[in-house]
């Protein structure tokens, strides 16, 4: 049975009883007359089943919840566990498997040097174009002198290529410069431009101290060759080229250009007209590649 359904039953044995009892407590008997009074038992009225208590399911207690002001609510602080820092051990010095080179004196240079050229690649070739003697001191000096935009006539780090400049004679002392007077150089430059340039820097930071040493006593201490060398590279790399016929001139040993503009340039840039372009272009080539290395 429905819950509703005892309610209702419940409810009407309740208003029964309650009128019964009305009825008795307000009764009057007739005066003069005998009654007699039956007691019947009481009813007993049939208690009603008790209905079930409602099952109220209440959620879980909640923790009260204070509103807390954000700008007073403290900021989180989160701390990072020290962990010990382990220091890397030095790595072992790395042992050299090349022998310490000892360099000779400046004086006796000479043959420790060509052994060196000898063993690089095409270092035999040049073996046959450098100077005899004193090969360091002449280099030196040729270097400070294309520092300073000089070409030096006289001892000179390599040997004359013994061949006369072509020329072809046009009027009494004039003359023009013949196409393969160019060609004197092509050997000399070939031998120049096929020496790994790697090998040729190593080599001059070998013997290094030895320039240092003969760039003093010619008067510069105190000052640094790389220097210089880098200039000298820098000026033979400026130069611009100049294309021909030249025309010169022999007022005595040599021969001069008879434009008085171009004999009155840069040495320098004097000697690379006459080496001519193609053999120029491939030496800025190869002392463009050494100065980035310097």
């Amino acid at each position: 049975m429905k819950k509703s359904g005892f309610l209702i039953i419940a409810g009407v044995a309740i208003v029964s009883l309650a009128a019964l009892v009305w009825l008795a407590l307000g009764f009057d008997e007739p005066a003069g007359t005998t009654s007699r009074v039956i007691e019947l038992p009481a009813p007993v009225a049939a208690e009603p089943e008790p209905a079930p208590a409602p099952r109220v399911i209440s959620p879980p207690a909640q923790p009260a919840v204070t509103a807390v002001d954000p700008a007073e609510e403290p900021e989180p602080v989160v701390e990072i566990p020290a962990q010990p820092v382990e220091e890397p051990e030095p790595a072992p010095p790395e042992e050299s498997t090349e022998p310490e080179v000892v360099l000779p004196g400046l004086n006796d240079s000479d043959g420790f040097v060509r052994e060196r050229i000898q063993a690089l690649r095409a270092g035999a070739a040049m073996l046959s174009l450098i100077a005899d003697d004193q090969l360091i001191r002449k280099f030196v000096v040729f270097v400070e002198n294309i520092s300073r935009h000089e070409f030096p006539q006289t001892d000179l780090p390599y040997r004359s290529i013994g061949v006369e400049m072509p020329v072809r004679e046009l009027d009494q002392n004039l003359f023009l410069m013949e196409d393969d007077a160019y060609t004197r150089f092509d050997g000399f430059i070939d031998t120049m431009t096929a020496v790994d340039t790697e090998q040729a820097y190593a080599l001059y930071r070998l013997l290094r101290p030895l320039f240092q040493q003969a760039y003093a006593e010619i008067g510069y201490r105190g000052r640094d060759f790389d220097d210089a060398l880098r200039l000298a590279i820098n000026n033979v790399l400026q130069a611009t080229d100049v294309e021909g016929p030249f025309q010169l001139v022999k007022p005595s040993v040599m021969y001069l250009f008879a434009d008085s503009e171009l004999e009155n340039a840069d040495a320098v840039h004097k000697q690379l007209i006459r080496i001519g372009p193609r053999n120029s272009t491939r030496l800025m080539a190869k002392l463009a590649e050494f100065v980035v290395l310097l």
